[in-house]
């Protein structure tokens, strides 16, 4: 409401911090103001002043625009979250400049969002290109997965609506216990009419619904987390079904049949999000320092079901640490990618040779820790694990792959995985890339091919490991 030229926004306020489960000290922690100053906000005993705006633009972006009905509230709002842009450089203009541009030249804040989001686009579509050519792929339209996948990423790997259905599911069971099969399965009956059966197939058939006769079918070859998993996807597929068409006739990918993938994807999502709610798996995480094993343990999950929910962690205001994950078969392949860091992934060719996710793939069971600096000077730590899902017959060759996880060293103290590495040492750190067409690096005794925007000089009277120089 405003009254003049301030605006009163108690209630919008109070229903965006009750819509992401946080109390008022949270809240206020988010916002970098004392809990009496939030409560007089929510209460309208005082208005929002440009600083406390910026705060919700900053800590709450994608609910910006709808916390205040105004048009010009929203511009304002999308206007701060632009010029907050990490790559701008100079110093961050002071909330009070950024409310009078706007409120002076409101035409040029309007066309600077625009052209923000256009550069966004933009830049991804650029990013993806620029590595088909130097992978030699035609630049053609997305597969079905890739869409999917890509609309995963865009989100920032989380989605806010089946999140809170998910956490709201999850403690309508026993509150604080580990959900199991049983649990489930009850579930399943009780709420949908569904009969449940646990049994081996001579196929690779994992999961079979027939809805006609509310019937499921679930492989008992697979792992016990593998069988819950599968029966929380057919439980939240149902429980979610309006809220999971809506997200995906939002989405409108224009790829034929990636509407049904993101559907899937949707709905393991929230699968994962019912088995690990993301408060108490939030709070768990920091307790144990993200400690893999200990989580999967409490939480009665798999170990790569346990890292791709860390990586999800990013809800507004109460986010986790910002990750990156990806699963790598024994092929180099990337099936699995996502990062909230600055690390991005190659989308075509083979990752680094450098990486230690190749020896994990080669060694299943064992844990293997680097420490990894990227060209622009960027230190990560990541955890590799070699994973083997068996197949439930010797006539069926078991599936290998390794999961990565890792974050930038600024929160290493929060990684458990970080411990006795030298993290500031120089030359501690082993120098990997994204992919060797993309990777400037002038000296690297790995690489597999020259990088693609810089010339090579080759001298026949000398040689090095490889035959040529760079640039």
């Amino acid at each position: 409401m405003a009254r003049g030229n301030r605006i009163f926004a108690g209630p919008r306020l109070r229903q965006l911090r009750l819509d992401h489960r946080m109390d008022q000290a949270t809240m206020a922690q988010a916002l970098g103001i004392s809990v009496s100053y939030l409560s007089q906000l929510e209460n309208d005993d005082r208005p929002l002043t440009a600083k406390v705006k910026a705060a919700v633009a900053s800590a709450f972006p994608t609910d910006w625009a709808s916390f205040d009905s105004r048009e010009e509230e929203q511009l304002l709002g999308a206007f701060t979250f632009a010029l907050a842009h990490p790559e701008l450089p100079g110093v961050p203009m002071e909330p009070e400049r950024i409310e009078k541009l706007h409120l002076h030249f409101p035409e040029f804040a309007a066309r600077y969002v625009d052209l923000y989001n256009a550069h966004m686009r933009a830049n991804e579509r650029i990013n993806m290109i620029e590595e088909a050519i130097a992978n030699d792929h035609a630049v053609q339209a997305r597969l079905p997965w890739e869409a999917a996948r890509d609309w995963f990423h865009e989100a920032g790997n989380y989605v806010h609506v089946l999140d809170c259905l998910a956490e709201d599911m999850a403690a309508s069971f026993t509150a604080g216990q580990t959900l199991d099969e049983g649990m489930l399965v009850e579930a399943l009956a009780r709420r949908h009419g569904i009969e449940t059966l646990i049994a081996e197939t001579p196929d690779s058939a994992l999961r079979s619904y027939t809805s006609s006769e509310k019937r499921l079918f679930v492989n008992a070859a697979l792992p016990t987390e593998s069988r819950k998993f599968m029966l929380a996807h057919q439980l939240m597929m149902l429980e979610g079904q309006a809220v999971i068409a809506d997200v995906v006739n939002r989405a409108a990918l224009p790829v034929p049949g990636a509407d049904r993938l993101l559907a899937i994807g949707l709905a393991n999502y929230a699968a994962g999000a019912l088995l690990m709610p993301y408060a108490p798996f939030r709070e768990a995480a920091r307790e144990v320092r993200h400690d893999i094993d200990r989580l999967a343990r409490r939480f009665g999950v798999s170990f790569e079901q346990a890292c791709h929910r860390l990586s999800t962690l990013q809800r507004p205001g109460l986010r986790g640490i910002p990750f990156f994950f990806c699963r790598v078969d024994m092929a180099g392949n990337i099936t699995k990618r996502h990062s909230a860091t600055r690390l991005q992934f190659a989308r075509f060719g083979g990752a680094c040779p450098l990486w230690n996710v190749h020896e994990a793939v080669a060694v299943p069971d064992r844990i293997n820790v680097q420490l990894g600096e990227t060209p622009d000077g960027v230190r990560y730590v990541s955890m590799a694990k070699g994973l083997v899902k068996p197949s439930g017959s010797y006539s069926r060759t078991p599936r290998r792959f390794a999961v990565v996880l890792g974050c930038e060293i600024a929160h290493a103290a929060n990684f458990v995985y970080a411990d006795g590495l030298q993290l500031e040492v120089e030359g501690a750190a082993t120098p990997i890339g994204i992919t060797c067409r993309l990777c400037p690096r002038q000296s690297c005794d790995q690489r597999a091919f020259p990088p693609a925007d810089r010339p090579i000089r080759v001298d026949p009277d000398n040689r090095q490991i490889v035959p040529y120089w760079i640039g």
